[in-house]
């Protein structure tokens, strides 16, 4: 694993940064999830690169999109959604590998908190997260 480097104040500053998945984000009918800073403790560490975190922020995004537009309404077909998701970040791995980045601990755990108040926001709390990051391989 790679050294995690110290955070920049100024890197945090999500609500800044003008990515297209904010476009995306402003249109979700749900407050919560339209409010909500997605791998917010990753855009505020160094270690990750901005353009990638912003990349999976918009996996995020696009799964409330899908959550939004599909209504499933069987875990198995919330699962489906999530685990798509999460075949997306396992090819944004390589990426961050590429970048001299991974997603390690920290990563995992934003993601995996991200993808829980998903989960809980669009009324599937009752369905366990690591289950709906089966698929991960980071």
């Amino acid at each position: 694993m790679a050294a995690r480097r110290i955070p920049n104040e100024k890197d945090g500053a999500h609500g800044s940064h003008h990515a297209a998945f904010t476009e995306l984000q402003a249109k979700l009918n749900n407050a919560e999830a339209r409010e909500h800073r997605f791998l917010a403790d990753m855009f505020a560490d160094r270690y990750f690169p901005r353009h990638l975190v912003e990349k999976g922020a918009g996996i995020l995004v696009g799964l409330c999109a899908q959550l939004e537009a599909e209504k499933p309404t069987t875990p198995d077909a919330v699962y489906a959604l999530t685990h798509a998701a999460t075949e997306a970040f396992n090819a944004l791995q390589e990426d961050f590998f590429e970048a001299e980045s991974e997603l390690e601990t920290a990563a995992r755990e934003a993601i995996a908190g991200d993808i829980g108040f998903i989960l809980r926001t669009y009324g599937h709390g009752g369905l366990d997260v690591e289950e709906a990051i089966a698929p991960r391989d980071w």
